[in-house]
């Protein structure tokens, strides 16, 4: 296969790339006589990709990421970005210009023809750092991560970006895996001693491997339309069930940054895509929708066919995938992107661990069990919203209808409605690496789940809890360090208020808690025991 061809210019349209983050480059590698071995290689620049390079090269592992583009891609593609994905980019020093940028909000409203069944506020209690979802689109949720990145190699961190260099085939063995390269130079070749495959849902890599999805594609298509307008429209989530307007069996409404709204029209099975993705066709369901009067430009459009499959297994020896390579679900929901950024998460700390030694080569096998467990809970969240919105037989349908009718008075009937129910982080319930609970306190905090951010002393609580493990007491006496395993975790002491009395304590009078890297709860106790809390750290780190 020849060399790359020069970067063409891409398609028009606000979002297309503008410029090149991490621009081709000739690095020495290519004139190395042998392939150089590197601790980690990263394949693919998205969202996935990104931040596990981030998170490993914070956390001091010499990481390359090689993309075969140069920036971020075009089309809006993800926007809603989830409060647990805010807290992680906030670990990784990239959450505060999203934040900036982004559309924040915790409101939502669904209607039914042309009546609002009724509204929900997904975050209704105060105390958290975070809005429960920020809208933002996808190339510039990326170039947030590309700046922390740059941010954190000024201060050290061993992480090499490389453009427009394609992974074109890979050789795994036992100890490492071969990387064959091509560039717009020609080919060369490294090898990795750990090769994180982040390429997206079509991914090469597992096709190299021959691995494949299991699951379901749904029998139906939804258009996307990005347009520029001004609007006097909340900042919510508005969804429509058979749509007045008569665009689509369903429709959803979301604000982006820069005047840009997303709309999804249901179209059904059997269309046809290049007469679907006409703009004068485009223009006449959204004028349906808006109304003759507003004027808008378009400026992004794509239809999409829902799916819900994942791999058997995460891991192969020293080939693991992450986010859409590992795992798809339909965009109803947020919960692609924000699944894929959990799975960066959960595995950082543990690949780190392993590489320094301080933690078996087993340990990343709960990232397997883990993000698997993460995966099928948003496949079935997802499959059951796919299901609701587009009935497959006539007594789902029946019941889809019923539960409409009662759902404008009836709040039970709120319940069942299910217009993708929104992402939530998974709380990893039965994994190999939990410690002790006690049953006094909250289950929101139980073991396995995410820490319940809170204000506290200094801030807020998950900013204070840092990237390694930590001894967090709540009214508890420990000692300021526990050192243990070649781990020294620092205590953080706290003193109860509102807030952490109801998230943490419950109706105990103090708490222990042990908590992971990724700010995940390993175990908890009324009080401190040494060989307790030595054992559970074992445990969380896959000694036990």
């Amino acid at each position: 296969m020849g060399a790359l061809s020069p970067a063409d210019d891409l398609l028009p349209g606000r979002y297309s790339v503008a410029r090149s983050l991490y621009p081709y480059a000739r690095s020495s590698d290519q004139d190395a006589p042998i392939p150089v071995r590197h601790p980690v290689v990263v394949v693919g620049g998205g969202p996935v990709g990104l931040a596990t390079a981030l998170d490993l090269g914070r956390r001091g592992v010499p990481v390359v990421l090689l993309d075969d583009h140069d920036g971020p891609g075009q089309g809006s593609k993800a926007i809603c970005f989830a409060k647990r994905t805010l807290e992680i980019c906030d670990r990784l020093g990239a959450a505060a210009p999203m934040l900036e940028q982004g559309v924040q909000w915790n409101l939502g409203k669904v209607f039914h023809d042309d009546r609002l069944l009724y509204e929900f506020n997904l975050l209704p209690e105060d105390g958290h750092a975070f809005p429960a979802f920020i809208n933002l689109q996808q190339p510039i949720f990326e170039t947030c991560l590309h700046d922390a990145i740059i941010t954190a190699q000024a201060a050290g961190a061993p992480i090499t970006l490389r453009g427009r260099n394609r992974v074109d085939a890979i050789t795994p063995t036992q100890d490492c895996t071969t990387l064959d390269v091509m560039t717009p130079e020609g080919p060369y070749r490294i090898e990795a001693d750990w090769l994180i495959a982040c390429d997206g849902a079509r991914s090469p890599l597992r096709g190299m491997l021959g691995l494949n999805f299991e699951g379901r594609v749904f029998e139906d298509n939804f258009l996307i339309a990005d347009v520029k307008m001004k609007a006097a429209f909340p900042t919510e989530r508005w969804f429509w069930f058979e749509p007045h307007f008569k665009s689509g069996a369903s429709a959803l409404l979301h604000k982006q940054p820069g005047d840009i709204w997303r709309i999804d029209f249901q179209l059904g099975w059997n269309i046809d895509r290049a007469k679907e993705l006409d703009p004068a066709r485009i223009r006449a369901r959204v004028d349906a929708m808006l109304g003759p009067d507003v004027e808008y430009d378009l400026d992004w459009c794509s239809i999409y066919t829902f799916q819900c499959r994942r791999m058997d297994r995460f891991r192969h020896g020293r080939v693991i995938f992450a986010g859409d390579s590992a795992h798809q679900v339909s965009p109803f929901g947020a919960r692609g992107a924000n699944s894929g950024m959990q799975d960066a998460d959960n595995l950082g700390w543990k690949l780190a661990m392993v590489i320094g030694g301080q933690a078996p080569d087993t340990l990343l096998d709960s990232y397997d069990a883990e993000r698997i467990q993460g995966a099928d809970e948003n496949i079935a969240n997802s499959t059951r919203a796919t299901d609701f919105i587009t009935p497959k037989s006539p007594v789902s349908r029946l019941f889809r209808d019923a539960v409409l009718s009662l759902a404008e008075h009836l709040p039970f009937a709120r319940t069942l409605v299910n217009s993708g129910r929104l992402s939530l982080p998974c709380s990893y319930d039965g994994s190999p690496l939990n410690g002790p609970d006690h049953a006094a306190m909250p289950a929101r905090s139980r073991p396995g789940s995410p820490c319940p951010d809170a204000p506290v002393s200094g801030g807020w609580l998950l900013r204070r809890l840092g990237e390694g493990f930590t001894l967090m007491t709540i009214e508890a006496e420990a000692p300021d360090t526990l050192t243990a395993h070649g781990l020294a975790v620092p205590r953080l002491a706290l003193t109860a208020t509102p807030e952490l009395r109801a998230r943490y304590l419950g109706d105990a009078t103090g708490a222990v808690y042990l908590i992971r890297p990724d700010h995940h709860v390993a175990a908890r106790w009324p009080a401190y025991e040494a060989d307790a809390v030595t054992a559970a750290l074992a445990r969380a780190l896959g000694k036990d």
